[in-house]
């Protein structure tokens, strides 16, 4: 099964406004792992950038003057989710920008629903943790998930992050970044081609730290499931 996990940054939060996205960031998934494939683009608005989203997002007007526009970069962001499932938080908000922006290109490229389907994140997590607060930052905090380096809302963290929630949510499953490592390009777009093993891989033991890390891990997902974890009783072999 091939999933794409996404997220978006924009100019303001209306899109009915004319607001529009200043960066599109996926991360793919192959069997509800990270294959090490990944989109990401910031975009010419032709527009300003709300003094709100700036402060959220950390990205300037200046910043963008020299980015792509969405119909340069349309074709391929099409080719990367074709076929994919994608796992978006709060899916109404990026895919209706998402939508937006493919009506502007032209309306041969449809919509979203037309190339891939889509799961909200936001909506399972109000059917499972009814009355609470289900932002991303709260869920990390719920489930375990480390967001200590997520200072601004960036695409290519926020996904990341996404990925541990929503298996976190689904299975307990811990993401593993093999193969994946987040980008300093200014540029336009960056597509990561997963490193292919020659040989046999060294297996290297858990040192103290790194056992109590994953303790830690384990304590959280006890604390999430409220019991015993099916992790901590795979590892005590019940």
């Amino acid at each position: 099964m091939r999933q794409i996990v996404l997220d978006t940054e924009t100019t303001g939060l209306e899109v009915r406004q004319g607001h529009r996205l200043i960066e599109i960031a996926c991360v793919e998934m192959i069997e509800r792992r990270l294959s090490g494939h990944h989109y990401q683009t910031y975009l010419n608005p032709d527009r300003a950038i709300d003094e709100a989203a700036r402060e959220v997002t950390g990205i300037a007007d200046e910043f963008l003057l020299d980015k792509p526009r969405f119909a340069d970069i349309v074709e391929e962001f099409l080719a990367f989710i074709d076929g994919a499932e994608l796992i978006i938080h709060n899916a109404t908000f990026d895919v209706g920008f998402l939508d937006a922006e493919l009506a502007r290109a032209g309306e041969h490229y449809g919509r979203i629903k037309d190339h891939c389907t889509v799961l909200d994140t936001l909506t399972m997590a109000r059917e499972r943790y009814p009355g609470q607060r289900n932002s991303l930052d709260a869920l990390c905090k719920r489930l375990g998930v480390d967001n200590s380096a997520r200072d601004l809302h960036g695409g290519l963290i926020d996904v990341q992050l996404l990925a541990d929630v929503y298996l976190a949510m689904t299975s307990g499953q811990v993401v593993l970044d093999l193969g994946f490592e987040s980008t300093k390009e200014t540029g336009a777009q960056a597509i990561v081609t997963p490193l292919v093993l020659t040989r046999r891989p060294r297996v290297l033991r858990a040192n103290e730290e790194e056992l109590g890390a994953h303790t830690q891990r384990l304590d959280a997902l006890d604390k999430s499931a409220g019991g015993q974890s099916a992790w901590r009783k795979q590892e005590m072999g019940a």
